[in-house]
């Protein structure tokens, strides 16, 4: 078996592939916490069906650079998903199911309809769930997740504090003169970004996954959100890296792997803090 993975190491795409998978899990967990404690959870599976018809769109255009088009459109729907889950009138639940089915479904109409691809029912399946994707990066995609992932920490780490006060209470930390919406905005911003480079590891409609459970299974076992976060991007991380080389033994789809490696962790961290309250 390590013969085998020294083999597989030996190629650049596999070693671009670990590298930006273990990136994309680590800011991913990072910010899942927070979205996962202010039950924010879905808009990370909004955002990547947005991000999805964004991609058809841009793959019927044949746009070199699709990224080109689906960061700026993810992100433009982070802050409209932001300020109209404020509106009383329509809710931020509410919100995030029209966008994300009604994106959803128009990308993959414009694919049947205006797509040159001879393999369509391939390329949906591996946008959706990640199925090669990360195996085929280009140096430019790696780059750019790297300078992504380096960006999410640097804001996580100066803006702790503040993510902190607003993920806990927004009507103390508003009260305090801190501006909330600004912080809101950031984290949603900052979340997008995040979906549409975590769309080559996991695919649009499993991107949830690496947002949500390595958040629930810290807190599972820490309760104090410094510990959460950590045990979150520790775990974000082993998960992916496992997932990546069982994928790769296995020949299995590595987005789907990583998520199943997730939840095994899930599983394991609740059956660990239950064996503690004991």
């Amino acid at each position: 078996m390590f013969e085998m993975l020294g083999t597989y190491f030996s190629y650049p795409f596999v070693r671009y592939a670990m590298l930006v998978g273990v990136l994309i899990a680590l800011s991913s967990s990072l910010l899942g916490v927070s979205l996962v404690l202010k039950r924010f959870s879905f808009i990370g599976d909004g955002l990547s069906h947005v991000a999805f018809g964004a991609m058809a769109v841009a793959t019927v255009l044949d746009v070199g650079n699709d990224t080109a088009v689906v960061l700026p459109v993810t992100i433009g729907s982070a802050i409209l998903l932001l300020r109209t889950g404020q509106n009383a009138k329509l809710k931020g639940d509410a919100v995030i199911a029209m966008i994300s089915v009604g994106a959803l479904a128009c990308g993959y109409l414009f694919l049947n309809l205006f797509s040159k691809s001879a393999n369509l029912t391939g390329d949906v399946c591996s946008t959706l769930f990640g199925s090669t994707a990360i195996l085929t990066l280009s140096i430019t995609d790696v780059w750019l997740c790297i300078f992504m992932s380096v960006l999410v920490m640097i804001l996580f780490t100066i803006f702790y504090h503040r993510i902190f006060a607003v993920t806990f209470d927004e009507t103390f930390a508003q009260a305090t003169g801190m501006n909330v919406k600004r912080y809101d905005l950031l984290i949603a911003v900052v979340t997008a970004s995040v979906i549409v480079l975590a769309m080559k590891l996991a695919g649009s409609l499993l991107i949830s996954a690496l947002i949500i459970f390595p958040a629930l299974s810290a807190m599972r076992i820490f309760k104090n959100f410094f510990g959460v976060v950590v045990m979150s991007a520790v775990l974000s991380v082993i998960c992916a890296a496992s997932g990546i080389l069982c994928s790769i033994l296995a020949s299995t789809p590595v987005g789907a792997t990583v998520v199943c490696m997730d939840i095994l962790a899930f599983v394991l961290c609740s059956l660990a803090g239950m064996c503690m309250k004991r």
